[in-house]
């Protein structure tokens, strides 16, 4: 039975995936800061879902994960979904600092936790949810655009070092546009239900993918963002 971490599960995205993971028969566990929401997820599913209740940016996240991989049995896809961010008009040193911790600091705990048990094991597969926000500076969320490009290039230094040691070890960066979460604020377009976003994901994945864009039609705006010139995206970023 493949045995499955997603990292951030209480809501949107995650919860999402662990609950069509859990459906197909997988073994799954399920990481978040209420335990109420991984209780009531864990009754749903009592035979296919484990959980651990942590905060991904604690100093004991790690031993949380491991925690929860041994009660697993094992771990063969780690995901990591756990992020925050929030569009403010003026610079807020607390907003950008909360942003960065689990969008950067957060996410290399755990990242590395996997790397270092993949490699040992000889196999797995890496996931980060990133967004398609970090492939350009934006006026309203600098910090987020900034730590889910972090999170991308990251992602394919990791690809990179993978297929040099040539070993089954897969690293897939998903970059969603607006999907039907709490997370999507502000002016919204192409917004896709979060049923069908972790549909593809799962898909995606199933497939290696290194890079994909959820939904597909959001590789028009990555493409657009990475080509449109400085003066005009300065004068409507």
């Amino acid at each position: 039975m493949q045995k499955i971490v997603i990292i951030g599960a209480t809501s949107g995205i995650g919860l999402h995936l662990a609950r069509l993971y859990a459906g197909a028969g997988r073994l799954v566990g399920a990481t978040g800061r209420r335990q109420d929401l991984l209780y009531a997820l864990q009754l749903e599913y009592p035979n296919h879902i484990i959980t651990e209740c942590y905060d991904a940016t604690g100093s004991q996240a790690t031993a949380h994960l491991d925690a929860l991989v041994q009660k697993l049995g094992g771990l063969d896809l780690l995901i990591y979904n756990a992020g925050w961010g929030e569009p403010m008009e003026t610079l807020d040193s607390a907003v950008d600092t909360a942003t960065v911790d689990i969008n950067v600091n957060g996410f290399l705990a755990a990242v590395h936790y996997g790397w270092r048990y993949f490699t040992t094991q000889g196999h797995g597969h890496l996931v980060t949810v990133s967004s398609i926000a970090g492939n350009r500076g934006n006026r309203h969320s600098p910090a987020y655009s900034a730590a889910k490009a972090f999170q991308s290039i990251y992602f394919e230094g990791l690809y990179i070092k993978a297929r040099k040691m040539k070993i089954p070890l897969y690293v897939t960066d998903i970059q969603p546009g607006f999907v039907d979460t709490k997370m999507a604020k502000g002016p919204r377009f192409w917004v896709a239900p979060v049923e069908k976003a972790a549909r593809q994901i799962i898909r995606a994945i199933e497939r290696r993918r290194r890079r994909v864009y959820i939904t597909r039609r959001w590789w028009l705006i990555a493409k657009l963002f990475r080509w449109i010139p400085g003066w005009v995206y300065y004068r409507i970023g």
